[in-house]
């Protein structure tokens, strides 16, 4: 069993990198807000239909108040709140830049504990944590080919700033999921956080030009094209995954497999995308990930 729950994790992180390809590609066409809105939208209908097959039930009707209440606000804040500032930064500074920033997730989750649980993060945690920034900066410094923050362009500092924004609304998100989800069933939970985060952005896309942005939008048989597929990756196949790993091994372990994202996603963009990525680019990728891994051992 928890060989699975690993093999899960480590399989989330693929999928979530694949689909941030995706989803790149995507914004390009049909902008942040329209590809979030088809993203939750398409991978709401596709869990409905798993649901079906496998539980007999297509609704989570099933569910505790406690489950609802908790799942429902961690949608809001992974898949809408983070979201949008983490589809930002795929973006303004590309997403492997974006899975790298995540990698601070579990770093910050423990500084949240810290703060206001009084969780101790012991010297292990606080080297872990020092690699993981150290590596980021390694990243960011080598692609801009700059050691100071002031030069680099607006445009990219912006991104990096909504990459650390988007870093702190994951960690909150998987507290809220991992205290709601219990035993009930990944897929049913997984709807759960997707339907609250169907109504937050449908609300959201009204208000911003009444929805003329999502009219547009459907009309873009490419931006189409790259969000669909990314809606299978990310927030189906992705996000399910990684709620099946939770049941089946620590929260540490999941998030150490999944903070594999990094290094993942660099096979891809080199092998299919053929973007040049700096082979200092990669030991940071490396450096940030051994602290991520150091973090959880």
């Amino acid at each position: 069993m928890e060989r699975i729950g690993e093999l899960a994790a480590f399989s989330a992180a693929a999928a979530m990198s694949t689909g941030a390809l995706f989803f790149e590609r995507g914004i390009k066409h049909i902008g942040v807000l329209s590809v979030n809105f088809i993203k939750v939208v398409v991978a709401f209908i596709l869990l409905t239909i798993t649901a079906t097959i496998t539980r007999g039930m297509p609704l989570p009707i099933d569910a505790s108040n406690h489950a609802l209440l908790l799942l429902s606000i961690s949608g809001i804040i992974g898949f809408l709140i983070t979201d949008m500032f983490l589809f930002s930064v795929y973006a303004t500074v590309g997403p492997r830049i974006a899975m790298l920033f995540m990698a601070l997730s579990p770093p910050v989750t423990a500084g949240i504990a810290y703060i206001f649980l009084g969780e101790t993060i012991g010297p292990r945690g606080g080297i872990g944590m020092a690699l993981v920034i150290t590596g980021i900066f390694i990243v960011v410094f080598a692609r801009q080919g700059s050691m100071s923050f002031l030069k680099i362009n607006s445009k990219d500092r912006l991104g990096y700033i909504f990459g650390v924004i988007a870093c702190i609304g994951q960690s909150v998100g998987m507290v809220l999921t991992k205290a709601g989800i219990g035993d009930y069933d990944p897929i049913s939970g997984t709807q759960i956080r997707i339907f609250a985060a169907v109504i937050g952005y449908a609300i959201v896309s009204f208000i911003y030009k009444r929805g003329e942005g999502i009219k547009k939008a459907i009309r873009s048989k490419e931006g189409l094209k790259f969000t669909l597929a990314g809606s299978v990756f990310g927030p189906f196949l992705g996000v399910f995954l990684s709620l099946y790993a939770l049941q089946r091994i620590s929260t540490g372990i999941v998030s150490t497999l999944m903070g594999l994202a990094p290094i993942v996603i660099i096979v891809p963009e080199i092998l299919i995308f053929k973007k040049k990525i700096k082979p200092l680019e990669i030991f940071g990728a490396l450096v940030a990930v051994a602290g991520t891994t150091i973090f959880f051992t």
